[in-house]
């Protein structure tokens, strides 16, 4: 017997929409957010508008700016620097699992996602390069088996989709994050977990020095972080 799968209320898609301009860049830092606006472009109440903004600023997406009213926050750089401390433990930990548990139909899964990656480089579609980038890697929690591993990176997403927006813009960045995908599946249908571990390790580290300099190139006056530990 399936399961009924609840209706989202128009908070929670206001919420989504909103959450989603922000990731992608199409809402950059800076950007006033005005809720009338957003209300008449949605076809929706200011009511839900509002809602969906106050849990925003809870979860440091906006924050209030005097006159200004609510406008998106600005990477929060030692956030930034946490979750890949974070990912560099977990991640590689991960695909160590999903090496040693990985099922039958996993190669045609795989070999669909990182189809659609490169696509999305060739056609300079950044939403959909970021769509893949998440589908990629949930993958690998999921073949974990391990449920703290998916529920934890979840909640962490939207916060890194931030800082990889403008590194992903770059097709020459873009098209190594994907190289190493490759690997990294590679590895994965090899059921090779030491291999699957050590390319995910890498792809971490190269991932996190990238968006650190283009954090400080955009804004210079952000304290500089320490690297992300190179062991898993």
């Amino acid at each position: 017997m399936d399961s009924i799968e609840p209706k989202k209320s128009l908070v929670e898609q206001v919420y989504d929409i909103l959450q989603d301009a922000i990731c992608t860049g199409e809402l950059p830092p800076g950007e006033r957010l005005n809720q009338d606006e957003i209300a008449a472009r949605l076809n929706v109440s200011r009511q839900p508008v509002n809602s969906a903004i106050s849990i925003l600023k809870a979860n440091n997406f906006v924050r209030d700016s005097g006159r200004r009213g609510v406008v998106v926050a600005d990477v929060d750089v030692y956030q930034f620097h946490s979750i890949y401390e974070f990912r560099s433990v977990v991640e590689p930990f991960a695909a160590r699992l999903a090496a040693e548990r990985i099922g039958d139909d996993a190669e045609r899964e795989a070999r669909g996602i990182l189809q659609k990656g490169f696509a999305a480089i060739e056609a300079r579609d950044i939403k959909g390069l970021l769509n893949a980038d998440v589908r990629f890697h949930e993958m690998i929690y999921r073949w974990s088996g391990n449920h703290v591993i998916e529920a934890s990176m979840r909640a962490n997403w939207p916060h890194m989709l931030r800082s990889m927006v403008e590194v992903l813009r770059d097709p020459t960045s873009a098209q190594q994050s994907w190289d190493d995908h490759k690997r990294i599946v590679e590895g994965l249908l090899a059921r090779d977990s030491k291999a699957a571990a050590k390319a995910m390790e890498d792809h971490i580290g190269v991932a996190f020095e990238k968006t650190r300099k283009v954090l400080h190139r955009r804004n210079p006056d952000l304290p500089q972080a320490a690297a992300v530990p190179n062991e898993a």
